[in-house]
């Protein structure tokens, strides 16, 4: 079935174009009316191409901002190929300050390859898989912790068994200059825009830069600088690498006991910070109950030697929710 999501860029002319992925959308207020998915779009050339995206999930900024500035500031002369720019991925989330789309309830990260006779979030994702992915050898996807959690900053490859194709996705993820990088374990990788670009032999980069729902100076500026390495490195941008202020510290997060998970709802007290290094034993959070006063917390400590590399953001935690995951460092 042929997706009914239109471009108003002409994907074949060389050139600087701003325009639109036009995605029908009937609804009480506009009965033939659309949503318009910004979209930004340099090509010069035959050569290599890349797909840049924020806002997979609407609460996270870092992207965005990298993004817009990069379309406001790009110079179609330095470009060899083309990139395709989308600072808003799921845009209706991003319009609702959400992590997933208010029209469909969907989390565009867990979707793909999509659905071309889907809801508005499996049409977007399939008319990426499907119209922009072929034309791109590279991609990067920029997330940072959303409204409920936060990280140190890090640009993430994965484990793949295409061991050429990994060590390529390796190498883009080291060009990025992130504070930190890593082979990064999923809790669920099925339906995610990675899994789908790495299968069909993409070099895919992902990062996590922050979070809170918020961005700040530094993390914008890590997103910015990532950006030009990222198409420096593709080949993409025929200009000269931005250097980061020290070598980023390689983690690895394969031993058992990564991910702490709270199995208590509750006040939750963090007595680790990003960045602190733990060890197997030591307390890292306690969770106190909210219905009464005078009951002991609950605590939790790390069941590995490393560092932390991500924590729950809000103070209130219910069971089930991600509380910590722990890192060790690999190359300092």
């Amino acid at each position: 079935m042929a997706n009914p999501i239109s471009a108003t860029i002409d994907f074949e002319r060389d050139g600087l174009q701003h325009g639109f992925l036009q995605i029908p959308h009937s609804r009480n207020d506009s009965a033939w009316g659309s949503i318009m998915l910004p979209i930004s779009y340099a090509r010069n050339g035959d050569g290599p191409g890349a797909i840049l995206t924020g806002a997979n999930h609407g609460d996270e900024y870092e992207g965005p901002i990298a993004l817009h500035h990069l379309a406001n500031n790009i110079d179609v002369d330095m470009i060899r190929g083309r990139v395709i720019i989308i600072p808003m991925m799921n845009y209706p989330a991003f319009q609702a300050a959400a992590r997933v789309s208010p029209i469909d309830q969907l989390n565009m990260n867990r979707i793909f390859p999509g659905d071309a006779s889907g809801s508005i979030t499996r049409l977007i994702a399939d008319y990426i898989t499907r119209s922009l992915l072929p034309m791109c050898d590279y991609v990067l996807d920029i997330h940072s912790g959303g409204k409920t959690l936060e990280f140190l900053p890090f640009a993430a490859y994965h484990e793949l068994e295409d061991k050429a194709q990994q060590a390529a996705c390796e190498a883009a993820t080291h060009a990025f200059a992130a504070p930190y990088y890593l082979s990064l374990i999923e809790i669920d990788a099925g339906g995610m825009y990675d899994t789908q670009a790495e299968a069909m032999g993409k070099v895919f980069v992902s990062t996590e830069l922050g979070g809170g729902g918020t961005s700040t100076r530094e993390t914008a500026e890590i997103a910015k600088r990532g950006v030009h390495n990222f198409l420096v490195h593709a080949g993409v941008l025929q200009e000269q690498p931005i250097a980061a202020a020290r070598p980023g510290v390689k983690l690895d997060m394969q031993q058992d006991n990564a991910y702490v998970f709270s199995e208590h709802n509750g006040l939750l007290e963090p007595c680790v910070g990003l960045g602190d290094p733990v060890q197997a034993g030591d307390l890292i959070a306690r969770v106190y109950s909210t219905e009464r006063t005078g009951a002991d917390p609950v605590e939790y400590h790390a069941k590995s030697d490393g560092i932390i590399m991500g924590r729950h953001f809000p103070s209130l935690i219910k069971i089930g929710d991600f509380m910590n995951v722990i890192a060790r460092i690999v190359q300092d």
